[in-house]
């Protein structure tokens, strides 16, 4: 089969199509015939050396798939051949065919295309980490999603649009607020010419009951004091650099606030599939109904590969990046 090539720490033009044996099906896994993959952060990190995957995962790049069920291990029940499926994947998600945790897959929503598939479950899973298992957020409470433009971002405003929570967001320009309004934000702000924490103070006096931070640096104390008493602060990411200046600790106490990290792929495969198994049940429906959708920033063709990671590097996307074999 044909895979995503690279050497560690390569430019995105380093990356290039090669061949390699297929996956050996295993009794406990479905083997996909991928034919979209998408594109996120962990895979740049990757191709530049400072992500691996987890111990005993595949050394190809990619987390997400969207395909086709073509062998079926003798111990799975879940799914036949032909099956139109999308999930998650620790690695091996740049390539023609996966093998795949049969817990760890989803069925394609009906009328819905691969290449938006592909797009769908690692953003709306992490968003929906956040949100539900981490933060309990509840109808009528408010939340500040830093990144408002990115496909996490947009998932989480979608979902909290969807229960019925108030969400602001920052973004870098009024285009991608736009983008954020369409998607269900009430608050937008754009942090390039206004201070979020004044623009929430002055909008939402009393504040927020999370924020949903993927940006980090010098964010924590302004996060901190717009936080609701008891609220939680959620960081899954560091794209403004990996270290905080000064906690207030006097402030986090005072707030009761929690501050917690996440991550998802290097989850354990029985939370992702507790995880998958509850946004299936809760959230899946509505792709079918209209009520949630996919943000496609830009479908690439497989030879295009290399401007997928470009593009996301240069940090101007509006939603998912997505590459078609």
């Amino acid at each position: 089969m044909q895979f995503v090539n690279f050497e560690k720490g390569c430019a995105p033009e380093g990356l290039t199509i090669a061949e390699v044996d297929a996956p050996v099906l295993t009794d406990d896994k479905v083997l996909v015939q991928v034919h979209a993959f998408g594109v996120n952060r962990a895979d740049t990190l990757q191709r530049q050396g400072h992500y691996p995957p987890p111990p005993g995962e595949s050394e190809i790049l990619g987390l997400e798939v969207a395909g086709e069920v073509i062998e079926v291990g003798t111990t799975v029940s879940e799914w036949k051949v032909g099956d139109k499926v999308f999930g998650l994947v620790a690695g091996g998600g740049y390539a023609q065919q996966v093998a795949v945790n049969p817990l760890h897959l989803m069925p394609i929503p009906e009328n819905m295309p691969y290449s938006s598939a592909a797009g769908l479950a690692e953003v709306f899973l992490t968003a929906f980490q956040c949100l539900r298992l981490i933060a309990n957020v509840k109808p009528a409470e408010r939340v500040l999603i830093h990144g408002g433009a990115s496909g996490v971002g947009l998932a989480a405003t979608q979902l909290c649009h969807y229960w019925g929570v108030e969400s602001a967001v920052t973004a870098s320009s009024q285009e991608k607020l736009a983008h954020c309004q369409q998607n269900g934000a009430n608050l937008l702000i754009n942090y390039k010419d206004k201070n979020f924490a004044e623009e929430i103070k002055a909008n939402w006096p009393e504040g927020v009951n999370m924020v949903l931070d993927m940006v980090g640096g010098d964010y924590l104390n302004r996060n901190l004091h717009i936080l609701k008493r008891d609220g939680i602060v959620v960081y899954l990411a560091m794209l403004a650099g990996r270290y905080a200046d000064n906690l207030d600790m006097a402030l986090m106490l005072g707030k009761r606030a929690r501050i917690q990290g996440t991550t998802l792929r290097n989850r354990t495969d029985e939370y992702k599939s507790a995880l998958i198994s509850d946004f299936s049940t809760t959230c899946l429906p509505a792709f079918t109904s209209g009520e949630l959708s996919v943000n496609i920033d830009t479908v690439y063709a497989i030879n295009d590969v290399a401007k997928s990671h470009a593009r996301l590097e240069s940090n101007d996307t509006q939603g998912k990046i997505v590459v078609e074999w």
